[in-house]
């Protein structure tokens, strides 16, 4: 149901595609299961709005030299946080500027689905994708002047969810032109972000995809499993538990983590010779066809799904993908429907869509690698014998610099790292490794520094060596090895 039955429809002529209406209807649905109201929006101011984050400062300065250009166009500009709250407004019409204080469209108060309902920059941060709402499509009536259109911006280091690039006109003006304009200044702001960052390189975008899951990794019955460290043991256990009862599992932590891999393994323990499909939740655009190709094996008998990464789900696609779980459930004893054996991975618990959070029973934390030391050199020896397919040796210093690291990029990192060291040699020392396991990344190097910078790495990684001890060794006083650490960008071992 939505209000008054005013549901929002393409035009027959706007060649709209069926996606954006269910995105629209969904939408609107969600803005009353909130609560909102159909008739005006009901101000929440949420305070004072934090300017010291790059994206704030990247948005401000791209809306600014637009709107220079645009300072006679019925038009604001406005900048949003990932939940919605206006940071930033630039417009040279003072009658718009009146009439969107009106509906409280101002820096300051929050205006995501849940305060405003259906609106061009709600729907935008909901479905994670650029978003145009007319008049009157808008959820309550008193936007139903306006017409709006947002685009999402990411982080381009970390991918996460940062805010939006919302423009705002009335809703009389011609809207062909909204969209693309606020996608140049979402794109424009991701850029300058990233040439902010040092030029670190950007995340690549969500890699979807659909698999039967084979035999690999951390098989139940292999060594590397039984070494793993207790932490990892107890969420397998815990994870396990709850596919036994039939509950829909939810395994949350950092990415690269082995969140997949853990419930690829619960599965295994739970439901013995059960068929695995992974789907990895695809770019926003691709979700529509990604849902159709695997959620019919939802309802097949002795099939287990994991959906990856579904806290980059949109909000409608979330909302389908429960109604076809909770659909699939077919009959069981007594009766009752029978559970579908599924689980999910995200990084938080309260970063998945609503409609799929509300479906989850059981959330199994699971550790960074950077918390359990002790799985890193059983993983890595079973990364190296998978390169090679046979076992590869590890030096003591090697042993000592990968337990050491922090492994920000957890197991994916230590794998690829291992892996490409494998290939190369028989066993592996501190030198077939990146010098970064001791200390941090440093400046582009020439071939003789590089070289340098090694020599000191390897002399620093053996255990319980000192800055002196490796002075000594390399035959250079301590004043001149910390010159040469500062320069190459080396730390000292703790």
């Amino acid at each position: 149901m939505v209000p008054n039955g005013n549901v929002p429809v393409p035009r027959p002529d706007s060649g709209e595609p069926a996606v954006a209406t269910r995105r629209l209807l969904a939408s609107w649905q969600r803005s009353e299961d909130y609560g909102v109201s159909a008739e005006e929006v009901d101000p929440v101011w949420a305070g004072t709005v934090d300017g010291d984050s790059l994206f704030y400062q990247c948005g401000q300065e791209v809306l600014t030299g637009l709107h220079q250009t645009l300072a006679n166009e019925p038009l604001s500009l406005m900048l949003t946080d990932a939940d919605g709250l206006v940071l930033n407004r630039f417009s040279g019409d003072t009658s718009l500027l009146r009439a969107l204080d009106k509906v409280h469209l101002a820096p300051g108060f929050a205006f995501s689905e849940r305060e405003a309902g259906t609106t061009g920059l709600g729907l935008a941060l909901a479905d994670r994708t650029p978003s145009l709402v007319r008049a009157e499509e808008h959820y309550s009536a008193s936007l139903r002047t306006y017409t709006c259109a947002a685009v999402p911006v990411l982080d381009p280091l970390s991918g996460r969810l940062e805010g939006s690039v919302n423009i705002t006109t009335w809703s009389k003006s011609s809207p062909e032109l909204l969209l693309a304009l606020a996608q140049s200044a979402a794109n424009t702001t991701s850029a300058l972000m990233l040439a902010k960052s040092r030029g670190r390189r950007p995340k690549p975008g969500p890699r979807g995809g659909v698999f039967r899951v084979q035999r690999g990794r951390l098989e139940p019955g292999s060594g590397t499993l039984r070494a793993m460290s207790r932490p990892w043991t107890e969420a397998l256990d815990s994870a396990a538990a709850a596919l036994v009862s039939g509950r829909v599992a939810a395994a949350v932590g950092e990415p690269g983590t082995g969140r997949a891999t853990l419930l690829g393994q619960a599965i295994r323990q739970a439901h013995p010779g059960s068929r695995i499909l992974c789907a990895a939740v695809p770019a926003p655009q691709d979700v529509e066809a990604w849902l159709s190709l695997w959620t019919p094996e939802l309802a097949k008998p002795h099939t287990a799904v994991i959906v990856e990464n579904v806290d980059l789900l949109p909000a409608w696609a979330a909302q389908e993908l429960s109604a076809r779980v909770v659909s699939s459930r077919g009959p069981g004893p007594n009766g009752h429907p029978a559970p579908v054996t599924c689980a999910v991975t995200a990084e938080e618990l309260t970063a998945i869509p609503a409609p799929l959070a509300a479906l989850v029973e059981t959330v199994v934390p699971v550790p960074a690698l950077r918390d359990r030391s002790a799985d890193v050199m059983p993983l890595a020896r079973y990364a190296a014998r998978q390169a090679r397919m046979r076992e590869v040796d590890f030096t003591p210093a090697a042993e000592h610099a990968l337990t050491a690291y922090g492994w920000p990029g957890n197991i994916d990192e230590l794998f690829g790292m291992v892996q490409d060291a494998a290939l190369r040699t028989e066993s592996i020392d501190v030198r077939h490794l990146p010098a970064a396991l001791i200390g941090r990344t440093g400046p582009r190097l020439t071939r003789i520094e590089a070289v340098e910078r090694d020599e000191i790495a390897r002399c620093l990684s053996r255990p319980g060596t000192t800055v002196a001890a490796a002075a000594a060794e390399l035959g250079i006083s301590r004043a001149t090895i910390y010159r040469r650490m500062a320069r190459l960008g080396i730390t000292a071992p703790k």
